[in-house]
């Protein structure tokens, strides 16, 4: 198969960054094909060239802020650390938070409504590499590295700790009286969690 151009990698990539914005602000119904080619400054018709439709344009967004998410997730799984593996993890997940928000809130919004356009992917994908990080710690509590817990779990109160620094960055910021998240706030969350999370297993900070 041949190789797409860097012209039209290019091109896609800044339709997929505007694709991402605005399913983020308005959701998957109200974001239009029209609205995302207008603001790309090209023709509905021409946007359609890259994307067959609004859906192929939205399970786009959706595989690339799963890539980068899924690559944080393996590392974690490959390492043999705990402490600095989950020191890692949290703080690329508030990098990624805070570089990403709006491919965190598009993500949110689909799992919110039930992963209505997104099943598949998330069984296929996330579920396997969840179960592997699981068995991780699995056996660093048999060898009685870290406390036992429920894993699972602790992995839903890692993703929940760290992606609500994105989907509620606005309301923390407001009450922080500042008009955005500063490097020191997320400096502040990541230690906080790691505390958190290193004082359920039982791990020296």
């Amino acid at each position: 198969m041949r190789r797409p151009s860097a012209a039209r990698r290019r091109k896609e990539e800044a339709i997929v960054t505007e694709a991402e914005c605005q399913f983020a602000q308005f959701g998957f119904e109200g974001a239009t094909l029209e609205g995302i080619a207008a603001a790309c400054g090209i023709s509905r018709h021409n946007l359609l060239y890259y994307f067959p439709s609004k859906e192929a344009l939205y399970q786009r967004v959706l595989d690339a802020v799963l890539d980068q998410w899924l690559a944080g997730m393996q590392d974690l799984a490959q390492s043999d650390a705990p402490q600095q593996a989950l020191r890692d993890y949290i703080r690329a997940k508030l990098r990624y938070s805070r570089a990403r928000p709006n491919g965190v809130k598009v993500f949110a919004k689909e799992i919110i409504a039930g992963a209505p356009r997104y099943t598949a992917a998330i069984r296929a994908r996330v579920a396997p590499l969840l179960q592997t990080e699981v068995q991780r710690f699995e056996r660093w509590a048999d060898e009685g590295r870290i406390a036992r817990v429920d894993f699972t779990h602790l992995m839903f109160a890692l993703w929940a700790l760290t992606q609500s620094y994105a989907e509620q960055e606005a309301q923390f910021a407001l009450l922080l009286g500042r008009p955005a998240l500063t490097e020191a706030d997320y400096a502040a969350a990541e230690a906080l969690i790691c505390r958190l999370v290193f004082g359920a297993l039982g791990l020296a900070e």
